[in-house]
């Protein structure tokens, strides 16, 4: 696919890797490439086939947990001594849920792709892609695994799971060999039980014992973050430029969407606010995680475009490969290391830089046209 061969935009190379790694890779059998060109199937299968096998590795660890009994015996009060419910947070009437965990996952993974694959309009680049969608499903993929462990060894109450549970004090027993032998009708003035006294569906039961952390929330900010991240870099909105303010909305929009699908869970009442909260921590660290492993920075914006090489260490402070890797133009940006060089004059019709970083101060890049201007340098 010629689409992915980004056309070079200047003679900038990336620096060959040390001989001593490159030894190490040849006896691994790993064969070093350029981040230019779209490589051979078995070249890159070489390179992320463990990635792969990882991935679903830890789905298929994900799964069982996922499907497993809730782990602890956990107590809950159900009513005082007069029929006044002790937590009404607990009480309420089991909904349909606005967003299904399933659209959730959808929403946090295609829609991330969509936009990565938008951009290489204009970025065209293979790896870029390929970083990103792997860095993706990285994001994804741990958050998941990472929160139905939560669930499933401490979990908690749904805000419906009275309703769900349907309980029946005269079925409460300490009877030896029970599950909740000697905690039914134990505490302050014993009115805390186990799931013993439930009669409702086993199934509903369990899924409303595993309410912590949401898992709503864990894929939406896995998925989303990392995208505001992307867009980020590649629209630079953080940088050494002013830029146009459509940019600094659509960054945020991802946040916006993770927002929205998981407090509509305290809409239909599937998740209390703390459940959510979690939930966002950990799909939140996880998308940082995942975007600084395969890509040069998060933060700093003269490299948090450049994706990484699996085999060479990036040169930061020396010229590399893909940096014009971003789908903005203005200030020099996507012309090659102009625009990570800092602020850029115009000298003799061409981008001048002003922080040097790798490429020496005044480094040329091919000349704007007027349809650059026009076109290109609009965004």
């Amino acid at each position: 696919m010629g689409f992915f061969n980004r056309r070079p935009r200047d003679a900038t190379t990336a620096a060959p890797a040390a001989n001593g790694a490159s030894a190490a890779h040849a006896r691994r059998g790993l064969e070093s490439y350029s981040m230019a060109t779209r490589p051979p199937f078995g070249q890159w299968l070489k390179a992320t086939w463990l990635d792969i096998l990882t991935m679903a590795a830890l789905g298929a660890v994900g799964l069982g947990v996922y499907n497993a009994d809730p782990a602890p015996t956990r107590s809950f009060a159900v009513q005082f001594q007069d029929g006044e419910v002790v937590y009404p947070e607990f009480a309420y009437p089991m909904r349909k849920e606005i967003i299904p965990i399933w659209l959730a996952a959808f929403l946090a993974s295609i829609v991330p792709i969509a936009v990565i694959l938008l951009m290489q309009i204009r970025i065209r680049s293979f790896w870029d892609v390929n970083n990103a969608v792997i860095g993706l499903l990285y994001s994804l993929i741990t958050a998941a695994v990472f929160q139905v462990f939560i669930k499933w060894l401490i979990g908690g109450l749904r805000p419906h799971f009275l309703a769900v549970c349907k309980p029946d004090i005269s079925l409460a027993s300490n009877a030896p060999g029970v599950v909740g032998a000697g905690y039914n009708a134990q505490g302050f003035k014993d009115i805390y039980y186990t799931r013993e006294i439930c009669t409702g569906d086993p199934n509903e039961i369990n899924d409303s014992l595993e309410s912590m952390p949401s898992g709503h929330a864990t894929a939406a900010f896995a998925g989303f973050v990392f995208l505001y991240l992307y867009l980020n870099a590649k629209l630079k909105v953080f940088s050494n430029y002013h830029p146009a303010m459509w940019k600094l909305v659509a960054t945020y929009a991802p946040l916006l969407g993770a927002c929205l699908i998981a407090g509509a869970l305290t809409i239909d009442e599937f998740h209390n606010w703390y459940d959510l909260l979690a939930g966002a921590i950990i799909g939140t660290v996880m998308a940082f995680s995942s975007y600084r492993m395969v890509y040069a920075a998060v933060w700093d914006w003269r490299y948090n475009h450049i994706p990484l090489n699996r085999l060479a260490p990036f040169p930061y402070g020396g010229p590399a490969e893909l940096e014009g890797a971003t789908f903005t133009r203005r200030a020099g940006w996507g012309y090659g290391a102009a625009g990570a060089d800092g602020a850029a004059s115009a000298k003799n019709g061409y981008p001048q830089n002003g922080y040097h970083n790798g490429v020496g101060a005044g480094h040329h890049v091919p000349p704007m046209t007027s349809a650059h201007t026009r076109g290109d340098n609009m965004v």
